[in-house]
């Protein structure tokens, strides 16, 4: 990716020089590297991983495919190349010492609305009905476009630090100058991310505008249309089913997130306008009947669960298993101000401890293996992208996460793959590679004034509230 002044401009008076450069700290025998420009891929050879859990069958053990004690994974022009024991390190190559961390595919964040940032910890005691009328609808329209980048900038920083690679956000309709600070400020963040744009019909020209002009150049960037199901809005549900088509993109909604959602029949919306199948994304998807459940597999609708946020708006338990039995591809999502921080380990724990508590079955789905795999592989495959991400399989682009298991969270080593849902948390991710490009190292961002960032964001919210 050729640098931009802004990228250039990001790097300056970045992370203390032990963190960009490799130098040891102390604890692990490391070999020096020198500093990584923003922007650039090196070489790297992750030598001597003690877990890496690859999410694909055919490279290691069971269904998400482990390797472990002594495992090399090399990364070379943004890819994935080679995965193995005692791998030749590529003249130049940055050697990552690996030994007693845990490897695994990026996180995919399948439905997030990072402005919310803007307002976490807000509505606190509402449903989602409340929580949409006193927090949402009253803040979006008081942001402008210099303050939306602050929030999603710093939101999307702290998806990144936690483990996120590749980021689903479903954008309210802004006006243009606004998506263009919103995908600036994506794109100075550094994850992979979908820009799901949602436009009144009378705008809808502003989708294509924002893919053609702001998206389609960013190598980290695709699109999806977004919309909202019902009876309603039919008419404009069948325009956008429309436009997707000829973009070529999925479309994204939210479906059955509250009971009351029931009174527009989405589903039948959805089937009438001719866009429930593959192409389709539905979020939350709680409140279905067995009829649509069924119908929902038949057709192959992909699903974003966001369990933290379903819990705190007091809106249900999607009914996991149902869809499950029935072949739904299935994936994780923060789902914005309503998850209040990025921590996909807390929203794989709850996936898992809802329906335990729901169905009394500690066998019932998901199982830990399962979640870790909805909260990688499985993301990808929702959004067509799992012939590129989700998996380590060589050849796949060089999206990872390195975890440290040596912490007082995580320690002592009992069953590693079990305690990276129940004992992992943001911290733990030491580095963070997206697209081979190095972002978080020896658990710091990489060319990010955090205090910076935090700064800016707190102004900005001053300046909302003052509104």
């Amino acid at each position: 990716m050729k640098l931009s002044r802004r990228r250039v401009l990001a790097g300056l008076g970045g992370v203390p020089l032990a963190a960009a450069t490799g130098v040891p700290d102390g604890r692990r025998d490391r070999p020096a590297a020198p500093e990584e420009a923003p922007g650039s891929r090196r070489t790297t050879l992750l030598r001597g991983a003690d877990l890496v859990l690859t999410m694909d069958p055919r490279l290691g053990e069971g269904p998400l495919g482990t390797l472990e004690n002594g495992v090399d994974l090399l990364l070379r022009h943004g890819a994935i190349e080679a995965v193995g024991r005692r791998l030749d390190a590529p003249p130049g190559a940055r050697i990552v010492d690996a030994r007693g961390k845990i490897a695994l595919p990026g996180f995919v964040d399948l439905h997030n609305h990072l402005w919310q940032a803007a307002i976490r910890g807000g509505c606190a005691t509402s449903d989602l009905n409340g929580w949409l009328s006193g927090c949402n609808r009253t803040t979006l329209p008081k942001i402008d476009a210099g303050d939306m980048y602050r929030f999603v900038h710093l939101a999307a920083l702290d998806a990144l630090q936690a483990g996120v690679t590749t980021v689903v956000d479903w954008v309210h309709p802004v006006p243009y100058a606004t998506s263009e600070a919103y995908v600036r400020a994506l794109d100075d963040a550094g994850p992979r991310f979908v820009y799901a744009a949602c436009q009144k019909a009378a705008d809808l020209a502003l989708v294509s505008d924002v893919k053609k002009n702001l998206l389609d150049p960013l190598p980290l960037a695709s699109a999806q249309v977004a919309v909202r199901a019902g009876m309603r809005v039919r008419d404009e549900l069948r325009q956008c089913r429309e436009l997707a088509r000829d973009l070529g993109v999925m479309l994204n909604s939210h479906v059955l997130e509250h009971r009351d959602d029931r009174r527009d029949d989405p589903i039948r919306a959805l089937r009438e306008a001719g866009a429930f199948g593959p192409d389709l994304l539905m979020n939350h998807a709680i409140h279905l009947t067995d009829e649509e459940i069924a119908l929902t597999g038949e057709h192959d609708v992909r699903v974003a669960h966001c369990p933290l946020s379903n819990m705190r708006l007091a809106a249900g338990i999607m009914p996991l298993p149902a869809l499950h039995r029935h072949g739904v591809r299935a994936g994780l999502g923060h789902d914005g101000g309503t998850n209040d921080t990025s921590d996909m380990f807390n929203v794989m724990k709850a996936a898992v401890g809802l329906q335990r508590a729901r169905h009394e079955d500690a066998g019932i789905h998901p199982t830990l293996p399962a979640v870790l795999r909805m909260a990688t592989l499985g993301g990808a495959e929702c959004l067509g992208m799992a012939d590129r991400i989700g998996s380590l399989t060589p050849g796949k682009r060089a999206d990872v996460v390195v975890l440290d298991p040596g912490t007082l969270n995580f320690a002592p080593r009992f069953d590693w793959t079990s305690q990276i849902v129940l004992n992992g948390q943001p911290p733990n991710v030491s580095e963070v590679y997206v697209d081979g490009q190095l972002r978080k190292s020896r658990g710091e961002l990489l060319h990010v004034d955090t205090a910076r960032v935090v700064r800016e964001a707190e102004r900005a919210a001053a300046r909302v509230r003052a509104a």
